[in-house]
């Protein structure tokens, strides 16, 4: 795929991430917001927030990177690395494999209000401003370093897929955890 064309879609991706977060989790009351599903499980912040503490490295990685990268002189498709296909891969939404994250990146225990929805939408106003900056850029240039092991780098257009398929995994989490809490509340009621 031309990089202009996964830029464009990535761009669309975001932009949706943001109209169901505003539309779908953002006008919910604090209870479906901080309710757990199980103890193990996140609720509708804590998901949200786990996608803010990744933001606040990797936007701030990406715009690093973009701005060092030279300019690319020609168009090339994008290349993934081993590491780059694998990150993606784990991240897809359709994976349905449960990893662990990192401690740092956890947020089960926080004291969480909307201000993590307001943040979220913050980031993703960064995450298309990247998106625009590295039109220009070469996307295969490996300049991200990882979030957990950063002497690894990827690409800066796998860093940034990377990024929208974690943000699209973790939505759809959140989602989830909207409708457990909706059925938890009708029980409450009956």
């Amino acid at each position: 795929m031309d990089t202009n064309t996964f830029l464009q879609q990535l761009h669309t991706e975001v932009r949706n991430l943001q109209a169901t977060v505003e539309t779908e989790l953002a006008p919910l009351d604090d209870f479906i917001l901080n309710f757990k599903p199980s103890p193990e499980r996140w609720s509708v912040l804590e998901c949200l927030e786990h996608l803010n503490r990744y933001s606040r490295y990797y936007n701030l990685a990406i715009a690093n990177a973009v701005q060092k990268v030279p300019a690319r002189v020609k168009q090339e498709p994008l290349r993934y690395s081993w590491l780059g296909r694998k990150s993606i891969g784990m991240m897809e939404p359709s994976n349905n494999k449960q990893y662990k994250t990192v401690k740092h990146m956890n947020p089960t225990g926080s004291d969480l209000g909307r201000n993590v929805l307001t943040e979220f939408q913050a980031h993703q106003t960064q995450l298309l401003q990247l998106l625009t900056s590295a039109q220009k850029t070469d996307l295969n240039k490996k300049a991200v370093p990882v979030e957990f092991f950063r002497l690894l780098k990827l690409g800066i257009g796998e860093a940034l897929e990377f990024v929208v398929r974690h943000e699209e995994r973790h939505v759809q989490q959140a989602i989830r955890a909207k409708q457990q809490a909706a059925s938890a509340r009708l029980t409450l009621v009956v």
